[in-house]
């Protein structure tokens, strides 16, 4: 049994919404990071140059993608093709929601550390809690393959 058409749109979803959402996420922290080391440089403060991981954090997300776009990929027609075009739009769908949302926290660290200087391990926890949501979508996903 060979993967049909429904199932390549659960793989190509997958990866696809995966990096949609990065890449929106980029538009909110991106920005952002530029806009605090603005206030940085309006205020003759030294731009602090760790802010640049919450510009990236929305990266990580492209790279679950592309890992179960290779897992669901290997499944050979093993699973029907309805369930792979719903497990790979869900966990596109998780994990593109996840960039976003990580990005909005990023894009709120940033501004806070800039003004405080202080928080930053604090900060990427947060973000670290999102990422753990797009580990979730990625291991059972794999789980149920």
């Amino acid at each position: 049994m060979e993967i049909g058409l429904l199932g390549f749109i659960g793989i190509g979803g997958c990866f696809g919404l995966s990096c949609i959402g990065a890449a929106i996420g980029m538009a909110a922290n991106g920005p952002a990071v530029i806009g605090a080391w603005k206030k940085c440089y309006v205020q003759n403060k030294p731009a602090p140059f760790i802010i640049l991981l919450f510009a990236g954090t929305t990266l990580t997300n492209i790279i679950y993608g592309y890992i179960l776009l290779t897992v669901l990929s290997a499944t050979e027609g093993r699973i029907s093709d309805p369930l792979l075009l719903s497990l790979g739009l869900g966990a596109g769908l998780t994990i593109g929601a996840v960039a976003i949302t990580q990005a909005m926290c990023s894009a709120a660290a940033a501004e806070a550390y800039v003004e405080t200087g202080k928080g930053f391990a604090n900060y990427l926890m947060v973000v670290g809690i999102a990422e753990t949501v797009s580990l979730f979508a990625v291991v059972f996903t794999m789980t149920l393959v």
